[in-house]
């Protein structure tokens, strides 16, 4: 059995833990470790209770609050060869870290973990698959748009943790964004807009699908209820109503959504 929840997701942090049986995983430690302490333990895991922390790349609002929380809890941390590079030329302590290929596979105790490459502006961005026993949970944060791999690889999911992070519409009309911004959002390389997670979801529902939820909602140009109608609206018409969904917060924990 997995059951996940998001600790928090958006551009002020990003955070999500993932229990697979009697092992417990940090996607992500972008909120602070004050905050990370605390969202785990209105779940009911301490720190101590971690089996690792996988990292998806390098921003900040994804690792800001990795350096302190390791301090107090020295758990192991999972990541990209370019990745762990990119932290350590920031000053971030990078020993006793485990290194991986995207595209292979590793186990941590009973979760079997793979990972994949997406297109953002980072160095060496993945999105994940884990699985455990015969349960998979996909999880695709930061990404400028879907590719043809990235599709089939999340094809069979029994949940998904996926961005949303602007509606075109709105994104265009924001005043407080230049121009240059909107493009690096909406690039091959940004983020993901409603329309390309209803693209990615037309392609990858099917009847064993249970969850979705959608992460990393810009305050300005998105809105929850907008990104959840929209992707409501897809599995309707796909016939797959009975998909749960629900769209993570910044400032709050989920509870833990099964699979």
């Amino acid at each position: 059995m997995i059951r996940f929840a998001v600790l928090g997701s958006g551009s002020g942090g990003n955070s999500a833990v993932v229990e697979c049986g009697e092992v417990r995983l940090l996607i992500d430690a972008g909120l602070s470790a004050k905050q990370i302490q605390l969202r785990l333990a209105m779940l009911g895991i301490q720190p101590s209770m971690l089996d690792g922390i996988l990292l998806t790349h390098e921003h900040g609002d994804h690792v800001r609050g990795l350096e302190v929380f390791r301090r107090k809890c020295p758990v192991p941390v999972y990541a990209t060869a370019g990745t762990r590079h990119e932290l350590s030329l920031h000053g971030y302590s990078c020993g006793d870290w485990k290194t991986f290929e995207t595209a292979r596979s590793f186990r941590i105790g009973g979760a079997l973990i793979e990972s994949f490459t997406v297109h953002h502006d980072a160095v060496d961005p993945v999105g994940y698959v884990i699985s455990h026993q015969s349960r998979q949970l996909g999880v695709v944060s930061d990404v400028g748009h879907v590719t043809r791999s990235m599709t089939e690889r999340l094809r069979g999911m029994h949940g998904l943790f996926v961005e949303a992070n602007y509606d075109n519409e709105l994104l265009e009309n924001d005043t407080k964004r230049p121009w240059s911004i909107k493009q690096r959002i909406s690039s091959r390389h940004g983020h993901l807009s409603n329309d390309q997670v209803v693209e990615l979801i037309r392609e990858i529902a099917h009847p064993q699908m249970a969850r979705v939820v959608l992460g990393h909602l810009s305050s300005d140009c998105n809105q929850p209820d907008l990104a959840l109608a929209r992707v409501r609206e897809c599995l309707h018409g796909l016939g797959h109503p009975h998909v749960d969904l629900h769209c993570a917060r910044q400032d709050e924990p989920t509870d833990w959504f099964d699979l």
